[in-house]
């Protein structure tokens, strides 16, 4: 396998990343190590002006018969979180309170790989491959600015097809590939709700207006308003993850807070929620004799497998890794991805990789967690899918 070539680069790469996480959309050491990495490769690279984001074209040289070169685009994202690492690893975080508890260095370090293996073989590609090197998955969304700044038409056309992959350090054995059709991720949205009464002693509740209460009483309406109004079979996740409010047990604040997350996985029920549950807030509230202010958020969207592209990219890696190493999730992923807004533009599929280092995958410490720990080793199984997935998908054309 030509991925077996570049090994000790891309996880060389993979481990000076992961020595300098950084956060959102402003990466400049990761810029560099990736130019750097991109460096003397017969490439048209440009850099983001909103965000510290690389595109890369490689341009295929084999002949055509005069028709319109197909463009496929491959993606990685390059943020870390503010985590605190701790790990034994020796390349660990340079970075106090930043940390690739995500896996997204991997990422990276396989992206180059596959940048490595097509630049090698250019010669036997009849159309031109986009890499997108992302930053800001984690937060404010780096793919809808890196679409706004012409990443889907940096080959000179609108790509035809887009592939991108997530690590996991938890939850399947190591190496194991994994993906559906059709909705794969989550929508993401934020329901920020402020309840407004009015303050009073603690011992005279009837001379105010006390939100506490009726900020309880809001939490526990909307996990009901979620199993009476939303079929079960088109699933909603509403989890309240943060609730204050009041300075001492004898004193009803003037007001009290609370932030939720909301997932779901299709657009009707998404459109429905946020009426409903807004609604919800607002009227209740108002029975009680007391005001809401109501952000609801719109996050990124649902994470949308294309039906053939899928079948296209799991027959690939049956073919390339054998069927041991394919598993078909029954359900979707309740997290959610920025690459969201790639797939809502183009066809594509979005891939799960298990870089488990342990020998449990259920007792693994999951992505996100400060023990989070990655095998490397299995880069140069990235690299070569996602060259492979281009070769072919150029092959077949557009």
């Amino acid at each position: 396998m030509l991925a077996e070539q570049f090994r000790a680069e891309i996880v060389s790469l993979r481990r000076a990343l992961h020595e300098v996480p950084e956060y959102d959309l402003e990466l400049p050491k990761t810029q560099a190590l990736v130019l750097a990495a991109l460096e003397g490769l017969d490439l048209e690279v440009t850099v983001g002006k909103e965000l510290s984001s690389v595109t890369a074209v490689l341009r295929g040289t084999a002949p055509t018969d005069g028709s319109t070169r197909p463009v496929v685009l491959l993606r990685g994202d390059m943020d870390a979180l503010p985590v605190t690492e701790r790990t034994d690893v020796p390349f660990k975080s340079q970075h106090d309170g930043m940390m690739h508890a995500c896996g997204h260095d991997l990422h990276v370090a396989g992206l180059v790989g596959a940048v490595k293996i097509l630049h090698a073989i250019r010669d036997q590609l009849a159309g031109d491959v986009v890499f997108m090197f992302q930053p800001g998955e984690e937060t404010s969304g780096g793919a809808p600015i890196m679409i706004r700044e012409g990443v889907l038409e940096a080959a000179g056309r609108r790509v035809d097809a887009a592939y991108g992959l997530h690590v996991g350090s938890a939850g399947q054995p190591f190496g194991m590939w994994s993906s559906k059709p059709n909705s794969f991720m989550a929508a993401a949205d934020q329901l920020h709700v402020r309840v407004v009464g009015a303050g009073t002693h603690g011992s005279t509740p009837y001379r105010g207006k006390d939100p506490i209460p009726v900020a309880c009483e809001l939490v526990t309406a909307l996990q009901t308003m979620i199993t009476r109004q939303f079929d079960v079979f088109d699933p909603v996740v509403l989890t309240v993850g943060r609730i204050a409010g009041g300075t001492k047990e004898n004193i009803i604040p003037d007001d009290a807070f609370f932030d939720a997350t909301i997932r779901t996985f299709s657009e009707q029920t998404r459109s429905k929620v946020q009426q409903a549950s807004t609604q919800l807030v607002e009227q209740i509230t108002a029975a009680h004799g007391l005001v809401a202010e109501v952000n609801y958020l719109i996050g990124y969207p649902v994470v949308v497998n294309n039906p053939d592209e899928y079948a296209f990219a799991r027959d690939t890696i049956v073919d390339l890794f054998g069927p041991d190493r394919f598993h078909e999730r029954a359900n979707p992923r309740c997290g959610a991805e920025d690459f969201s807004y790639v797939l809502n533009e183009v066809p594509g599929v979005y891939l799960n990789l298990s870089a488990c280092a342990g020998d449990d995958p259920d007792a693994a410490a999951d992505n996100h967690s400060p023990l989070a720990n990655f095998d490397d080793t299995v880069l140069p199984d990235g690299a070569a899918l996602l060259a492979e997935l281009a070769v072919r998908r150029i092959a077949r054309g557009v």
